[in-house]
């Protein structure tokens, strides 16, 4: 059974920090690029950062890059994204997806994908 989970969000002021993590069972993680996804309040959900397999390529949303890193670690098929200089605009649901692009050329969740997680909710304060 496939099985994706965030974790390590909450309510932080502008320019704070937070690590975000997606641990994953059931699939075979580190054969796939993955990415961070977001959705915040009355908007679409948007990719915002992926990682290759191997972790050597990664790609962040222009809004994020600089402030975020995505990172992974294979051996636990666990997801990282660090946050720092956090914005009110970054306040939004947080998950994580499989990516269709292997080379992270754009952040889309893979077609396939379906065992979403409840995400994880960043709320930034002004």
């Amino acid at each position: 059974q496939v099985q994706v989970a965030e974790s390590g969000g909450g309510l932080v002021q502008a320019g704070e920090s937070l690590r975000l993590s997606c641990t994953t069972s059931g699939l075979p993680f580190g054969d796939s690029s993955w990415g961070w996804f977001r959705q915040g309040p009355g908007k679409l959900r948007e990719g915002i950062a992926c990682i290759t397999s191997g972790g050597g390529m990664k790609e962040y949303q222009s809004a994020v890059k600089g402030r975020f890193t995505i990172s992974r670690d294979n051996a636990v098929n666990t997801l990282y994204l660090e946050m720092n200089n956090l914005k009110p605009d970054d306040t939004a649901t947080y998950y994580c997806a499989p990516v269709s692009s292997p080379y992270c050329t754009y952040v889309r969740p893979a077609v396939d994908f379906a065992a979403w997680g409840q995400g994880t909710q960043v709320t930034v304060s002004s």
